[in-house]
């Protein structure tokens, strides 16, 4: 395709007033907003996160929240709604707030303010807070502000963290505490109600068993040997009158059968105990005592004996020794159902005892665990003593100001030259789109090369297309009334924009703000 400068020319040329007009027309409104815009002014603040002052290896802190997330979670806390409308409110932070609806307040707010946050490997976390505002002073209380909020929230926040850590801790100590004492309790109430079946008392009633088993087994030996020698003393008595000699030198009283009977014991119990055994001492008393007696029966028995014999020998020394012999079954009788009975309860402690001592390491194994939960359970709570501690006195982990906020001198915006020139361009943008546009939509042949090309014929000759005079004054009238209508539409738009959707300079702001020119 071949292309016409001189026809593209004429063109322009005969465009070129509307094209003017847009020119001017966007040059003139960049200039007048960037003229009518008013001064903004920007001041920031910068505020540093601190490591704990005193080491953690030595004192750990029981916030364990990192830097970058505490940062994180004081931005969401200090930009809510209720923040941004309380602070500008108080700040009169930003034009024409009366009017405005609540949630334009939080969103103009939120454009106004800038966050920035540094922090890698190595380096130190630093927070920027920006804000822009009309006022300069206005800018510098808004931004100080917003710090003041930020120290008292990461000050409040530690401090709540920490107190709700230690108040948890102290109720579960003094929980675990309370369990402690109630083990305790049961377990000396089970070893009060079984003190005569514990497992570490085993040991003495299987020895004692053994003891008594043997003992039984002599007592029966005894009260058959009594019995015998009963039943031979009445037969030779009755055949010849007369009774044994040897009988007479059996013939015990009942205190010398029990010290028989206390002296094998305490022969059996020295050979499983020790002299200081209670089992030992108490025997040693028994046989002192049994001795005492049966040293009196001898001294104060011989004058009746011989009286006896006087008045008849042979049958008083046969009722005496069948007197005796009865006396010393009857003992043994006596002392083979006590055996038996205290056997008998062994026997029923033993067999107890296995229970008891199951049930008894159980209740001691739940002791032993609660036990450890309180001693982790104290640990911990002497740690969060120590973390609030530090925490209030500002030993851990804490966000500091570097620099405070101050009221700008030099508005930092708008950018007055670029707004005229991006006016400027706008219409010189417009200029193009509108040549572009008519070219686009304009299918008329308007030259010979448009025939050859349209329709493959070569043309003899072109007659240009007179136009008469009623069609120039239609086609000029048609682009007065274009100019005007542009030169009226416009305004009345932006008036119209203005004044029922948002203030011209408050929408010119923001997109200056979004292409960094605010």
């Amino acid at each position: 395709m071949n292309l016409d400068l001189r026809f593209y020319w004429a063109l322009l040329l005969r465009r070129l007033p509307v094209m003017t007009l847009f020119v001017l027309i966007a040059a003139g409104l960049g200039v007048a907003t960037a003229l009518k815009l008013p001064d903004t002014y920007t001041t920031s603040a910068r505020l540093l996160v601190e490591a704990p002052q005193i080491p953690e290896r030595m004192v750990a802190s029981t916030v364990q929240t990192d830097a970058v997330e505490q940062l994180d979670i004081i931005q969401q806390r200090l930009m809510t709604r209720a923040n941004m409308i309380d602070i500008a409110n108080r700040f009169s932070a930003l034009p024409d707030l009366r009017e405005m609806e609540p949630t334009r307040v939080v969103s103009a707010m939120e454009e106004a303010t800038q966050i920035r946050r540094t922090a890698g490997r190595g380096q130190a976390t630093l927070l920027t807070i920006s804000f822009t505002a009309r006022s300069p002073q206005t800018a510098a209380d808004v931004v100080n502000e917003y710090v003041t909020l930020i120290l008292q929230d990461s000050t409040s926040t530690r401090t709540e963290q920490v107190t709700r850590t230690l108040q948890f801790f102290q109720q579960e100590v003094q929980r675990l505490g309370e369990d402690l004492d109630n083990q305790s309790a049961t377990i000396t109430l089970f070893k009060a109600e079984n003190a005569d079946a514990l497992p570490e008392e085993q040991s003495y009633r299987l020895g004692r068993q053994a003891l008594l088993q043997e003992r039984l087994g002599r007592i029966e030996r005894d009260i058959s040997a009594a019995e015998t020698q009963q039943r031979e003393i009445i037969s030779i008595f009755e055949n010849t009158g007369q009774v044994r000699a040897g009988s007479a030198q059996a013939r015990r009283t009942p205190e010398e059968a029990q010290l028989a009977t206390a002296q094998s014991e305490l022969e059996f119990a020295l050979a499983t105990y020790s002299e200081t055994n209670p089992r030992v001492v108490q025997l040693r008393a028994q046989i002192a005592r049994l001795e005492a007696v049966v040293a009196g029966q001898t001294t104060s028995g011989m004058p009746e004996a011989d009286e006896a014999e006087q008045v008849s020998p042979q049958e008083a020394l046969f009722n005496a020794t069948l007197s005796e012999i009865e006396t010393r079954l009857a003992t043994l009788r006596a002392e083979e159902v006590g055996t038996r009975a205290e056997l008998e309860t062994l026997q029923q402690a033993i067999s107890r005892s296995a229970a008891n001592g199951i049930e008894l390491a159980s209740l001691e194994r739940d002791y032993e665990n609660i036990q450890g939960r309180y001693n982790a359970a104290l640990n911990n709570l002497n740690q969060a003593r120590m973390s609030e501690r530090i925490e209030t006195t500002a030993q851990g982990q804490r966000i500091s100001v570097i620099e405070y906020a101050n009221a700008p001198s030099v508005a930092a915006g708008p950018n007055r030259p670029m707004i005229a020139i991006l006016g400027l361009a706008m219409g010189l943008m417009l200029a193009a789109g509108y040549f572009t546009l008519l070219e686009v939509l304009n299918r008329t042949v308007r030259r010979p090369d448009e025939l050859t090309s349209r329709f493959n014929i070569i043309p003899l000759a072109t007659i240009p297309y007179m136009e008469s005079r009623r069609h120039r004054f239609a086609r000029r009238a048609g682009m007065i009334a274009a100019m005007l209508i542009v030169m009226t539409g416009v305004p009345l738009g932006l008036w119209y924009i203005d004044t029922n959707y948002q203030p011209l300079e408050i929408l010119v702001q923001r997109m200056l703000d979004r292409i960094n020119l605010g």
